[in-house]
């Protein structure tokens, strides 16, 4: 199984199970810190999957993980939604990539309401490309995700920069 599939079916896992402070009958305090628990691993799930994906080179897992109407900022730049995002930027250059690592993300989640959720993400990554060209950079990322009724987290907003180490 893949890691997106197996972060992806945790995620939905965690979010669909009762809370064990509720069941057991813990005092309030450790049953909120359960759920706001769950309610921050879901969106967390998502944007680790999106790097996975990135990693894997793996245009259809990263395109599930984008709402249709998605924004997409890069280095100052209005790409579109993910669709256009990857139709013509983020596509073309997956065929060059020969291995894409990242390292030590962190990852931070604000809950903004139930159903919006705030990521805030740093990170080191090196891209090697078939041509032999390496890339190391560090950069950051702000995520908007929305839980769409019925259905799963979503990213809807994505803005990164990057810069050379």
């Amino acid at each position: 199984m893949s890691n997106l599939l197996t972060a992806l079916l945790a995620s939905a896992a965690l979010a669909a199970s009762p809370s064990t402070a509720l069941q057991h009958g813990h005092g309030e305090a450790e049953s909120e810190q359960h759920a706001d628990y769950q309610m921050h691993a879901a969106p967390m799930a998502v944007l680790a999957a999106y790097r996975d994906a990135l990693t894997q080179r793996d245009a259809d897992a990263m395109t599930g993980l984008f709402a249709e109407a998605s924004l997409i900022v890069e280095n100052g730049k209005v790409e579109g939604t993910f669709g256009e995002y990857m139709e013509h930027h983020l596509g073309p250059e997956l065929g060059a990539i020969k291995t894409f690592e990242f390292f030590d993300p962190q990852t931070e989640i604000e809950m903004l309401g139930a159903h919006v959720a705030l990521g805030r993400e740093t990170y080191r990554y090196q891209i090697e490309l078939t041509d032999g060209r390496v890339f190391e950079r560090t950069g950051v990322a702000t995520s908007v995700l929305m839980h769409e009724p019925g259905g799963s987290w979503k990213i809807s907003r994505y803005h990164s920069s990057s810069r050379a180490l």
